[in-house]
């Protein structure tokens, strides 16, 4: 046996390896980034034979893993919540279809949200689909529950849903664990059109087994103590329980712990789909009243029958938006005790501290690029040539955009390129002249620019793209792209030049271009307006390729350049809030822009933003005093 910390995350890689995971693929997206990282390492480590993938997006990861589960592999594939969206189609048809071997998605929710654009609930989209979904409290059970889940997929043949939250995929737990073997199950498919190509009216047939599965899991869960259980008193009648799952139930327990208090009954629901029906009526039937306490939306509560006795979401007793922090259920729990008038928890939560915060009235920094980041120039080149356009973009760091600027709308993954395509048809339909021009990063573009610009060009759209290429995943954590020829094990893949597939597209302006020099920037920029403004032009795609200054500190910046601001600084401010580089602020001693030596990362893109040249770079003395 050997003991571990484990990110939550880790501890899912190593619940998938020792269930004998044979193939696991994802795309990255917080806060799921690390479990394939994190498997890598393992299976590095213990000499195992997993095949691991980065996969262009979240459907493609999901197809190659469903491939994989019905030639009799145990396969996984990792996502966050949004992820999920993308891969639904699949989703939902390879429920129905079912599995040989086992197929385990594991779709990390964020509410909150810290980094996403929805606050959804994962085990909302598995009840849609009809697959089970396991709900993990902590980086222990999210582990147990990932090999479990691969079990559970494999005896009844239907795809599971694991549904950590960030708080379990970013927190920390020391974990035991013993050497890991490889599975040596061969891939064997047995055709079978009738099945796997089924046509509607065996998909009715496949629908009605779906269901029956569901109802023999539905009786299992309510027997499976592992994940699903109470502290009632045998006999013993309550005025409250509480029914909680996921994050929610362990910050129930830390709370009851710390307050030492008895009186009141849990349920932890660690299945919530299908719901264990009995179960949960034998713990309605000993209180009152309960209180459900669950992340992100009402699934338990949806579930429980008598309506009269709940209290949650939907009575107004939990907010119906926000993650659930500690001092959240602390307030819910103890507002539901004075209600029904039983003891509230020990005392009120002390505040002195966030009030005292509150009281220094700290400036409140707003996110922003990184010092030095080739997408600030890029935007400023941007704006700086078509400052009238409607300014389309996507998910990535360059969203950050919004501050300088150079976004208008974010959609989701692709759609800067289809709402760009969306603008221009509106607007041309009143015969007006309106610049639209689109900025998506290069693995967004990978993952879903394709089939939105073969749309645009097809339909004789007209707007200026950028692919904004910092040659990496930056905002997940430094994942390769297909543009690199990296694959997920750091061995040698087939790179595929973004050239190639704007070119593929259709494309026939395509130019390439440094945005650290931006006078060149701004200058192609313009070229590429004129082209789409052409009758015989058409869309405009601009390559801005400049390494991530994060991820290739050398190559980004071979040579750094030490700065200063002269005393010619007249205080415009278009540095600073144009531009907007965390090394650039007001010095009040010396009553104008300064430089911070500190976050200055010496790319000296700024001394061709300042208007007055007041930016320069410091001459190095020659020796000779």
């Amino acid at each position: 046996m050997r003991e571990q910390i484990f990110l939550g995350n880790e501890a899912i890689a190593l619940g998938l390896l020792e269930g004998g995971c044979q193939v696991l693929t994802s795309y990255p997206g917080t806060p799921s980034s690390e479990i394939l990282p994190g498997a890598v390492k393992l299976i590095r480590s213990e000499g195992l034979n997993t095949y691991t993938e980065w996969s262009t997006n979240e459907k493609v990861a999901l197809d190659n893993a469903f491939a994989a589960a019905i030639a009799g592999k145990r396969a996984a594939c990792c996502m966050k919540q949004v992820g999920l969206n993308v891969a639904a189609d699949s989703l939902m048809s390879a429920a129905y279809l079912g599995t040989v071997g086992a197929l385990v998605i594991i779709s990390c929710d964020d509410p909150g949200p810290h980094s996403s654009q929805t606050e959804q609930d994962s085990r909302l989209m598995a009840r849609l689909a009809k697959v089970p979904v396991l709900d993990p409290s902590t980086p222990e059970e999210a582990r147990q529950m990932a090999a479990f889940a691969l079990d559970l997929s494999e005896q009844f043949k239907v795809p599971v849903v694991l549904r950590p939250a960030i708080r379990v995929c970013h927190a920390r737990q020391s974990i035991s664990w013993e050497r890991l073997q490889n599975n040596e199950t061969k891939a064997a498919f047995e055709k079978d059109p009738t099945h796997w190509a089924a046509t509607p009216r065996f998909r009715f047939l496949l629908h009605k087994e779906l269901n029956k599965k569901l109802a023999d899991m539905s009786r299992m869960f309510d027997k499976l103590e592992r994940f699903n259980f109470h502290d009632l008193e045998e006999g013993k009648r309550y005025a409250l329980g509480i029914i909680a799952g996921g994050v929610p139930y362990a910050v129930v327990r830390d709370i009851f712990k710390e307050g030492d208090r008895h009186d009141i009954p849990v349920l932890k629901i660690g299945t919530p789909y299908p719901f264990p029906e009995r179960l949960a009526e034998e713990f309605l039937s000993a209180c009152q009243k309960v209180l459900v306490i669950e992340e992100t939306d009402s699934v338990i509560e949806y579930f429980l029958r008598d309506k009269q006795k709940v209290l949650g979401r939907l009575s107004g007793h939990v907010p119906l938006e926000g993650e659930l922090i500690p001092d959240v259920i602390y307030n819910v729990i103890n507002r539901t005790l004075k209600e029904l008038s039983l003891d509230p928890l020990a005392e009120d939560l002390d505040t002195s501290g966030a009030e005292l915060v509150s009281s220094l009235e700290l400036p409140v920094r707003r996110p922003t690029l990184c010092p030095g980041c080739p997408h600030r120039a890029s935007f400023f080149s941007i704006r700086k040539a078509r400052p009238k356009a409607i300014f389309t973009s996507d998910i990535g760091c360059y969203t950050l955009g919004l501050n300088l600027g150079g976004v208008d709308t974010c959609l989701d993954m692709g759609a800067a390129i289809t709402m760009a395509s969306g603008f221009y048809q509106a607007f041309a339909q009143d015969g007006a002249d309106q610049p639209i021009i689109a900025t998506i990063g290069d693995s967004t573009f990978y993952h879903s620019g394709t089939a939105g610009l073969l749309n645009a060009v097809y339909n004789d759209a007209r707007f200026v793209l950028v692919i904004l290429d910092n040659e990496i995943t930056a905002m997940t954590g430094m994942q390769p792209t297909p543009g690199l020829g990296v694959r997920a094990d750091g061995s040698k893949g087939r790179a595929i030049s973004l050239e190639q597939v704007v070119r593929g597209c259709g494309v026939e302006f395509l130019e390439i271009v440094d945005p650290y020099d931006i006078k060149a920037m701004t200058r192609v920029v313009k070229k590429a307006a004129e082209y789409v403004s052409d009758p015989n032009g058409g869309i405009a795609v601009i390559i801005a390729r400049h390494p991530c200054v994060i991820a290739y500190r050398d190559q980004a910046i071979p040579e750094r350049k030490e700065l200063t601001v002269t005393e010619d600084c007249v205080e415009c401010n278009l540095c600073i809030e144009r531009f907007e580089c965390p090394a650039l602020y007001r010095d009040e001693k010396l009553g104008r822009t300064a430089i911070n030596p500190v976050l200055c990362s010496g790319c000296g893109v700024c001394i061709d933003v300042c208007p007055k040249g007041a930016i320069v770079e410091v001459r190095k003395s020659d020796g000779n005093g």
